[in-house]
């Protein structure tokens, strides 16, 4: 029977915030199976609290490389991906991403045949061509008989919709502002599990294991609530493992882990974790992490997570990067007033954060 704090500890030390870390942005982003990025610096600071000796610009390197992808996977939303996995990923994830977004394509104007039409007229713009923002993008494939209101959300979503069909994939980051390039040309097709394709059941077997190997112990509707698959495939990619998992008896009931999970964990000391942190994004209840009472300023609507404050494995405040001036400041929001020894940590934790940035940051706690 694993208490409370050893569920935390056990769940964090599997998402990397304890114990052995990697030592590479690519081996965290696999491990991880996928982190979201769709603010680049929320990707950047996950996998800084997850990595040792790594710094922002070997995230930007890897996405350089092409060892990192980005695109729409998880609960169709961006992440960042390792190349090794991103088709697999995107076929399992790609029909069931825009069908959940079918209905709004359609209030824009984007009925199936548009968007199959759109697909065709996007590969034909990128095929060969350096990478595309999306307005140029948008205005080449107008070019090619598929025109949409550049004025509405139509845009995104058909470019969404072509990343979902394997088509494109976002490219580098050019004067701060996203580009689209062709998934094949940016990662050649590879090996079976290197870039390669998977038949559904083996990725829906791929994707449960990546999931539990950095969330257990949980359960089928945590790994859909992560996933964004129905509940139904979510237990089907359970089923796929069933031999390779135990069960864990916890006061919220028994929950599933891998065979070779070590068990109990104790939580790591106080991290600063950035928005949209996996950690919190991991599982259908935030309660074992997050005092309900407290989610609203965590969750700031619209799916929106703000930064926050880990202390004794749950969440104990926010904090936010001020960048106004020449020395950047950590400030940080406690729920409630933090012992010495903690803000002393959390010192610790914002002069790694300044490491990693190569910038100079200094910590402020606010305990208004």
């Amino acid at each position: 029977m694993l208490t409370p704090d050893e569920l935390r500890g056990a769940r964090q030390r599997a998402q990397l915030l304890s114990g052995e870390q990697p030592g590479d942005v690519i081996e965290a982003v696999a491990r991880l199976g996928a982190v979201q990025a769709q603010l680049g610096t929320a990707a950047q600071l996950a996998l800084r609290a997850r990595t040792t000796a790594t710094t922002a610009t070997d995230v930007e390197r890897a996405r350089e490389d092409r060892s990192l992808v980005c695109t729409w996977t998880l609960r169709g939303t961006l992440h960042l991906v390792a190349a090794a996995d991103v088709r697999w990923m995107v076929d399992l994830l790609g029909p069931v991403n825009a069908a959940g977004g079918r209905r709004r394509r359609e209030s824009l104007g984007l009925d199936p045949a548009t968007c199959e039409r759109g697909v065709e007229a996007i590969t034909e713009v990128v095929r060969g061509s350096p990478p595309l923002p999306r307005a140029e993008l948008i205005r080449r494939v107008a070019e090619h008989g598929v025109r949409v209101d550049p004025k509405t959300q139509a845009p995104a979503h058909l470019v969404g919709y072509a990343a979902n069909a394997g088509a494109i994939c976002r490219g580098p980051d050019l004067d701060g502002e996203a580009t689209y390039v062709l998934l094949d040309e940016w990662v050649p097709h590879r090996g079976r599990l290197d870039g390669g394709r998977l038949d559904r059941d083996d990725a829906l077997a791929e994707l449960a294991r990546r999931y539990l190997a950095a969330h257990a112990p949980a359960v089928v509707t945590d790994f859909a609530a992560w996933s964004g698959l129905p509940v139904a495939d979510a237990r089907r990619a359970f089923e796929l493992i069933g031999s390779e998992l135990s069960t864990v008896e916890t006061d919220a009931g028994p929950l599933l882990a891998p065979s070779t999970s070590t068990g109990a964990g104790t939580p790591p000391p106080p991290r600063l974790l950035g928005h949209f942190d996996p950690l919190l994004l991991g599982y259908r209840s935030k309660d074992l992490l997050l005092d309900p009472s407290r989610a609203k300023v965590i969750q700031a609507g619209g799916g929106f997570l703000r930064p926050a404050v880990l202390v004794d494995g749950r969440v104990a405040g926010t904090w936010r990067l001020d960048r106004s001036r020449k020395a950047s400041t950590v400030l940080v929001e406690p729920f409630d007033r933090l012992s010495p020894d903690v803000a002393d940590m959390l010192e610790a934790e914002a002069g790694d954060i300044a490491r990693f940035l190569g910038a100079d940051v200094r910590l402020r706690i606010d305990h208004a």
